[in-house]
């Protein structure tokens, strides 16, 4: 099996695109069960952000892998294959690991740097776990990202180079209505972006934080931890009256704030109010692109943090992290090719330990008389002497095959020693699935 990653971001995308393409919770869950249910796929998990769709799978064959994952995305996001294809880009093996390891450390993000990438790697493996649609190599994979990411935060400057998505909105946003000291803010969703929002507005010295949201619960309870003061969804427009600043990130799949919403209450605002500040971090757009062109407001969404030059972090930094990227890429490689010789090198094992059974047994009718002593002597010497024979070629076949094109190696122990496919696939499954695993003892 081989790794195969799918997807488009914002740097094979317009907004315009991944807003359509983007995945609820629930369409990512019968997402990951469609795709393991499809034929080449044996494991599953999707990375789904504000600006990139991704549908990693093991698969045993590459293009029947590349066009069902590109059909089951296109089916899934609800946009034309067609139109999908020309902005999916596709990875590879060790090409696969390089870019989930680089999107960990923040390279490919859209404010280079930034960290809350790492909460959503290991919110697509808690998801995979949760639907057991991750297996070994998906956690073992995900589970490094998030080492390697860790890695490059704690050693490099990466994460003082880069912003987080949301302090970038807010500095392109101050730029248009001051900044955010004494201002009023209201919060609009309480979720992990939102929170953040609403951390990131309340170091910042506002006069007053409101969060809103559908379950009115969510907000009291991170309003609570802010100081802050909740509202029910219902009565956004109503504070949209007193606000200064807006952020909005909601899961919601259609606008949260259109247009003729936005313009109702402009005159119902001081005459000398500064300019009512927008933020807008969903994907899809809370906010309706039209309102860009309303005086009196000024709106930054994904599209404009997009076009942005965000990615000015310090080069040394980057290149810095780019060499841990290749170094743990080169590393994982080679654990992951030599763990794949391991079954081969079991079921050799196995077969000999089979084969001396049978010649203790086949000794044991032949010489009855034998006491006890000398027997348990016999058996120890020949069992040393398989172990013997058997260690220097199993050792070096595992060293072989860590290295690149090692994956031979194993073949040629196979062959060598005559060992049936079979052995070696039972070695596979028991090694796969675990004793906690839902899936262990079923067929």
């Amino acid at each position: 099996m081989s790794l195969l990653v799918v997807g488009l971001s914002h740097r094979s995308a317009p907004v315009t695109v991944l807003e359509r393409a983007a995945l609820t919770e629930d369409a990512k869950a019968k997402l990951l069960q469609d795709t393991l249910a499809a034929e080449p796929a044996t494991e599953a998990a999707v990375l789904g952000t504000c600006n990139r769709i991704e549908l990693y799978a093991e698969v045993d064959k590459f293009h029947a892998g590349v066009a069902e994952l590109s059909t089951l995305l296109s089916l899934h996001s609800g946009v034309g294959l067609d139109e999908l294809t020309e902005h999916l880009y596709v990875h590879y093996e060790d090409r696969a690991v390089h870019h989930l390891f680089s999107v960990a450390c923040g390279l490919d993000s859209m404010v280079v740097g930034e960290g809350q990438i790492l909460g959503q790697i290991k919110d697509a493996l808690s998801l995979g776990q949760e639907l057991h649609t991750a297996g070994r190599g998906l956690n073992d994979l995900f589970q490094r990202a998030l080492r390697v990411g860790k890695r490059a935060h704690s050693e490099t400057g990466i994460d003082k180079a880069g912003q987080s998505l949301v302090t970038f909105g807010l500095d392109r946003l101050t730029a248009g209505i001051g900044q955010l000291p004494g201002k009023r803010a209201l919060v609009v969703g309480a979720g992990s972006m939102s929170s953040l929002a609403a951390t990131t507005l309340s170091r910042s010295g506002v006069a007053d934080l409101v969060v809103a949201n559908r379950t009115l619960e969510r907000a009291e309870r991170l309003a609570a931890q802010l100081g802050g003061r909740a509202v029910p969804f219902a009565d956004v427009s109503r504070e949209l009256v007193r606000a200064d600043v807006v952020v909005s990130c909601t899961g919601a799949t259609g606008l949260v704030l259109d247009r003729d919403a936005v313009a109702a209450v402009l005159p119902e605002r001081a005459p000398d109010a500064a300019p009512l500040g927008l933020l807008d971090l969903a994907m899809p757009r809370d906010v309706d692109g039209a309102v860009h062109d309303l005086p009196g407001v000024h709106l930054v969404d994904i599209e404009d943090l997009a076009a942005a030059s965000a990615d000015a972090p310090m080069a040394a930094d980057v290149d810095a992290v780019r060499r841990i990227v290749s170094s743990e890429v080169e590393a994982f490689g080679a654990a992951l090719r030599a763990e794949r010789i391991t079954p081969t090198v079991v079921a050799l094992r196995t077969m000999a330990a089979d084969v001396v059974s049978a010649e203790l047994a086949r000794l044991d009718g032949r010489l009855p008389d034998l006491d006890d002593r000398s027997r348990a002597e016999v058996t120890q010497t020949v069992r040393r002497v398989v172990d013997k024979l058997l260690h220097a070629p199993t050792v070096r076949a595992k060293q072989l095959a860590g290295e690149p094109g090692g994956a031979g190696y194993a073949d040629a122990l196979r062959e060598l020693f005559d060992l049936d496919p079979q052995a070696v696939a039972a070695v596979s499954r028991a090694d796969t699935v675990g004793p906690n695993d839902p899936n262990r003892g079923t067929s």
